[in-house]
């Protein structure tokens, strides 16, 4: 739970300046362990200690973006968040071995953005708009 002595503990961990950014992102002041980096730049970090955390909010992300959402956290590491695995994809033997060669590189959602997919039709018209003959009109004086 957040408590005044969380708050001061987490400031002398994490440094004033760290300590404030959170208090602006994420609305809490939090110092755990880090735990590793994506390809994006997001930073994880979990903190096990019972009495400083409530269960099940003990890992989270720190991101890199200003303008983040959650489709930016790659599968791998939403299954970590997300406690569907124990270990973080950095530590995890499995996930380090495997690539699988079907696999392309993740990308975020780019719904919104100038990146978004926009669909186009390649197929004629079925109807063709009028376009009036016009002819000149002789002069007559």
């Amino acid at each position: 739970m957040v408590s005044i002595g969380r708050t001061i503990r987490s400031l002398r961990r994490v440094g004033l300046r760290e300590w404030w950014r959170q208090l602006q992102y994420i609305g809490d002041a939090k110092s755990g362990r880090f735990v590793g980096m994506d390809q994006f730049g997001n930073r994880y970090y979990e903190n096990r200690n019972g009495e400083e955390e409530v269960p099940g909010r003990h890992r989270w992300v720190d991101y890199a973006q200003h303008d983040y959402n959650a489709s930016q956290v790659p599968p791998e590491w939403h299954s970590w968040i997300s406690h569907i695995r124990k270990e973080p994809p950095t530590h995890d033997p499995i996930m380090k071995a495997y690539e699988p060669p079907w696999k392309t590189p993740y990308v975020e959602n780019l719904t919104g953005t100038r990146g978004a997919f926009k669909t186009y039709n390649t197929a004629a018209p079925k109807i063709q708009p009028w376009e009036p003959k016009v002819s000149s009109r002789g002069q007559t004086s």
